[in-house]
């Protein structure tokens, strides 16, 4: 009998073509978010809500997609894995930050990142800098959500396991490559579970190691059997990576649209931005596992110390920007309209 908990079967890649190489729904993610944010960018500019023209909105775009992918990556050696950038190799990447399957990357040096990228092109083009920040920060809100849902796609970034392990609820997940990832690293641990896998290798591939490799392909190719004997025995944990998809998809799209209903002064709706993203992503990281070798400080991950961090920075700039004699842009209400 199957336990109440979702079986992740699904698949990284959109279109596979090889056993390692196809398009991803990583990938898929980040081009959909560009997208809709690029869409929105253009919006404001076409709807004379920003001083941007509408071709300026790819450029715009351009300069972003650069800061997110540099920042976001540079951020995630940074936070979380300094060693990444002094550690070379004789195989393709040959440096390992550019080898993004070793950690992938980092949400809060993208957010980093993008506001360095609009730093040199709002300067470049004599466009307020924290105005393009408030465009990013409303039009980012869909690649946060996209990303999330693609780790959920890629079985990465577990949550923690859910506390009454015998009655698992409908929405917890289990993977099955739990059996690789951790039971074959701990078989004193996991010899229960491990024991419970010996009936299967009449239907599967013999060998130590082999053998737990292809039991976890054989569950993703939907063997039913195999299904059956593991899923009582797999660990049930918390989906956060849709948790933390709602909370940075329409949450907090919802609230910056509150903030933005009428037109702000540059740096408010961004710092708004900081504020509910940093709240939420807090709250989020609690069903989190934290990043394997990354310590606990005063009882926080490192991603609520940095999401703590940016709650701060947020208010500060509500503080700032709000008093400073600058135009107010956007509001879904007419600029011309609320200004009369």
């Amino acid at each position: 009998m199957l336990a109440d908990a979702y079986i992740h079967q699904l698949s990284p890649f959109a279109i596979q073509l090889t056993d390692t190489f196809g398009l991803r729904w990583y990938g898929l993610a980040y081009i959909a978010g560009f997208i809709v944010g690029w869409w929105f960018i253009r919006w404001m500019a076409r709807t004379d809500r920003s001083p941007l023209t509408p071709d300026q909105a790819g450029d715009l775009l351009f300069a972003g997609v650069l800061g997110v992918l540099l920042g976001g990556r540079i951020g995630y050696a940074l936070f979380y894995d300094p060693q990444l950038l002094i550690s070379f190799s004789s195989e393709f990447p040959w440096w390992d930050l550019l080898a993004i399957n070793r950690g992938g990357m980092a949400s809060h040096g993208g957010i980093i990142g993008v506001l360095f990228a609009f730093i040199i092109w709002g300067r470049k083009h004599k466009i307020p800098v924290m105005h393009l920040a408030d465009l990013a920060s409303v039009g980012g809100t869909a690649g946060l959500f996209f990303g999330r849902v693609a780790n959920f796609i890629n079985g990465e970034l577990w949550g923690k396991q859910i506390p009454n392990q015998q009655e698992p609820p409908w929405w917890s997940v289990k993977y099955p490559a739990e059996i690789t990832e951790v039971w074959l690293y701990n078989p004193d641990q996991y010899g229960n579970q491990l024991a419970a896998l010996e009936p299967l290798r009449t239907t599967v591939v013999s060998g130590s190691d082999a053998f737990l490799q292809q039991i976890v392909a054989e569950a993703y190719k939907g063997n039913t059997v195999v299904i059956e004997t593991i899923a009582p025995q797999l660990t049930a944990w918390y989906p956060s990576q849709l948790f933390q998809a709602i909370s940075d998809g329409p949450l907090l799209l919802g609230a910056l649209i509150a903030v933005w209903f009428v037109p702000r002064k540059p740096g408010v709706v961004s710092g708004w931005f900081l504020v509910v993203y940093g709240l939420l992503r807090m709250v989020t990281e609690v069903f989190r596992q934290p990043d394997e070798g990354v310590s606990i400080i005063i009882g926080l991950s490192r991603g609520q110390l940095l999401s703590a961090g940016m709650v701060l920075a947020g208010a500060a700039m509500i503080l700032i920007c709000a008093k400073r004699n600058s135009k107010k842009y956007g509001g879904i209400i007419r600029a011309k309209q609320a200004q009369a």
